[in-house]
């Protein structure tokens, strides 16, 4: 549990001074593709997952419990306050009824 809690520290410090702008968002130009710190998808993705919890009607408290997590956990994730894990975001997918597929882009 240390590292989980060291690493969810220092995510929310960085977000801190992402906030206070004392941190940039930047590309990161020594990835394979393309690669933002914070992306317009990754919004829009959270966004999608709210309305299909609403469209079902799910309360935040129900994904909470569905998921093993805390109300305020569903919150923050969903106002984009606080990224979530991939562990988190993958429970959240699945609770809703749904699967988190990769697909390769097509070459342009």
């Amino acid at each position: 549990m240390g590292d989980f809690y060291d690493d969810t520290m220092q995510g929310l410090l960085e977000a801190i001074e992402i906030e206070r702008g004392n941190i940039s968002l930047t590309e990161r130009k020594d990835m394979p593709a393309p690669t933002y710190y914070v992306a317009e998808s990754d919004k829009r993705l959270l966004e999608y997952l709210v309305e299909i919890r609403k469209s079902e009607s799910i309360s935040q408290a129900e994904l909470a419990k569905m998921t093993g997590n805390t109300q305020q956990a569903i919150s923050r994730m969903e106002k984009n306050t606080h990224s979530p894990s991939l562990k988190l975001f993958s429970k959240v997918v699945d609770a809703l009824g749904y699967n988190i597929c990769l697909v390769k882009r097509a070459e342009a």
